[in-house]
């Protein structure tokens, strides 16, 4: 069962503002590197599409430089260090600790997703992590990753965010293809 408009959001709230203060030692070192390493600016901003298909500027570690990711920027992806300022885009009410992924208007056009048919999507505000982003497999095909997004909309529960919380909590420990691995075989080797 989905908890209340209200309580869900002082959850997220709360959650945000816990993990930011846990995760500031982090991005604080992860911003030093990037400056030092590849200068200003530290943060990645890009406007992007959220509940309702209202627009919003995303925050993230900036992880690129003229067209290429920077070593630094490597490890930083492969942690999943670099969505860590969108708990800031979540104490804004822009974004939900767990929803379907921010996605661009270009990114949308190129997905065919701008029919009514996938309005179901944008019921819902983007999340930081999502079933998606979590699924066992390197790339989820449009398809794929819109029928997760359905599902994960149509089904959404507090229950069912903590066991995506729980699954991507893996990544900064053992790395994204190591935290796919792990759902895979805690999912009994579905996918």
């Amino acid at each position: 069962m989905s908890a209340p408009g209200g309580l869900r959001r002082a959850g997220e709230v709360l959650g945000a503002g816990v993990l930011l203060a846990l995760a500031a030692p982090m991005l604080g070192v992860a911003a030093v590197l990037i400056r030092v390493g590849d200068g200003a600016p530290v943060l990645f901003r890009q406007r992007r599409l959220g509940r309702g298909r209202r627009p919003f500027e995303i925050l993230k570690l900036r992880t690129m430089t003229a067209g290429r990711v920077t070593p630094i920027g490597a490890l930083l992806r492969d942690l999943g260090v670099d969505e860590l300022p969108q708990l800031v885009n979540v104490l804004r009410g822009e974004m939900a600790l767990v929803g379907p992924r921010a996605l661009t208007g270009d990114d949308v056009r190129r997905l065919g997703w701008d029919g009514g048919a996938f309005d179901v999507r944008w019921t819902v505000p983007p999340g930081i992590t999502g079933a998606a982003q979590i699924a066992p497999v390197r790339r989820c095909h449009p398809r794929t990753t819109f029928r997760l997004d359905r599902r994960y909309v149509v089904r959404r529960s507090a229950r069912g965010d903590a066991a995506i919380l729980a699954a991507s909590a893996l990544v900064p420990l053992l790395g994204k293809a190591r935290a796919r691995r792990a759902v895979q075989i805690l999912a009994g080797g579905r996918t």
